[in-house]
């Protein structure tokens, strides 16, 4: 992806879309009368809708600048999923009055955009709540419920460029660039080097499949009375067809303890997630150097856009300090200890 792909994407959206024109749009297009109220987003431009007929959603207005085949991957991946495992707690794509699921509208700005009605999910998000081991384990198997249905889904923009796909991790090597000079870029710059040399080659005779890829704390809702219980896994806006044990890798980096093994916690999921859609050895043994890579991007991304874009750098920046101390801290432990621990987590130590 080049400077200027990565710099559109991000890009000015245009005339922001007011909550009385989102409610217009509701009414226009599906028939629903309702309120909307903003929700926060990186790229699109998102409405939380309380219907009048009781019921709750999220109207959606793609980013100008994403390609409309990313957005047709999207939505077809999500009424997939659906299809094929009808209880995964995923929003639901409604359809439009004329039977579609999305249709591409040229707003008041001139803009066109594509807009989508989705079910509203309840529950509290997981960055807000107390953490658990039986919580990382209904959260892995669920994860993997979703990695299954999607397992025999394809579509001709699967492979699109995507800034936050570990697989292209090189790509960071212009962000970093732009980062002030210090000990912290030296040692995002020299893992992106190991990445392209050690970690990329061994990814080409991984399992592929389409992936979440970005199932942070922010985009998980748990059951707000037993706190254990997946109640949602939001925000598909980062899929990608890419190495399978990469999903776990992104899943992994926000969910690493204080402990000496940072691992320990991200084990839980990792089990629950291996009892449902088992691993391979040769997945396992990458595990480790994909997590380093995600926390990795993290902090390179998140810190060049947040010098960007400063007027939403509260919200980019929510996952980067975290990164960083995970990136340290993960890196201490050592490959070869990391992989002897997920090997057993997996049930596979001594194997060939």
């Amino acid at each position: 992806m080049s400077d200027s792909a990565i710099d559109q994407l991000f890009s000015t959206m245009g005339s922001a879309t007011t909550p009385q024109a989102a409610s217009e749009l509701l009414w226009q297009h599906y028939g629903l009368r309702g309120s909307a109220s903003p929700l926060n987003s990186e790229r699109d431009q998102n409405f939380h809708i309380h219907g009048d007929d009781g019921q709750q959603y999220v109207l959606k207005l793609t980013h100008p600048a994403e390609v409309r085949g990313v957005t047709d991957f999207q939505t077809r991946a999500l009424l997939h999923a659906a299809s094929r495992d009808p209880a995964l707690p995923i929003p639901r794509v409604m359809p439009r009055l004329d039977g579609e699921p999305y249709a591409a509208i040229t707003l008041a700005d001139g803009m066109q955009r594509v807009l989508r009605l989705f079910s509203y999910l309840g529950g509290q998000a997981l960055h807000q709540i107390t953490r658990s081991a039986a919580q990382r384990r209904d959260l892995g198997q669920t994860l993997a419920r979703l990695d299954l249905a999607l397992s025999d889904f394809a579509h001709p923009s699967a492979d699109h460029a995507l800034l936050w796909d570990i697989q292209h991790s090189e790509r960071l090597q212009p962000l970093l660039a732009e980062l002030p000079p210090g000990p912290q870029t030296d040692t995002l710059a020299a893992f992106v080097a190991h990445f392209r040399c050690e970690v990329l080659p061994a990814l080409a005779g991984l399992r592929r499949q389409v992936i979440h890829n970005d199932l942070n704390p922010y985009n998980v809702l748990v059951d707000a009375q037993d706190q254990i219980t997946t109640r949602g896994l939001i925000d598909f806006g980062d899929m990608v067809q890419a190495p399978l044990v990469g999903e776990l890798a992104v899943a992994c980096s926000y969910q690493l303890s204080g402990n000496a093994n940072p691992l320990d916690t991200a084990a839980e999921l990792i089990a629950g997630y291996h009892a449902l859609y088992p691993l391979r050895r040769e997945e396992v043994l990458l595990l480790y150097e994909l997590i380093l890579t995600r926390l990795c991007m993290t902090v390179t991304i998140t810190g060049w856009r947040a010098s960007r874009y400063p007027e939403n750098k509260t919200y980019i920046l929510r996952n980067n300090g975290l990164s960083w101390d995970g990136l340290q801290r993960l890196q201490a432990v050592g490959r070869d200890a990391a992989q002897a621990f997920l090997l057993q987590v997996c049930g596979m130590k001594g194997q060939a």
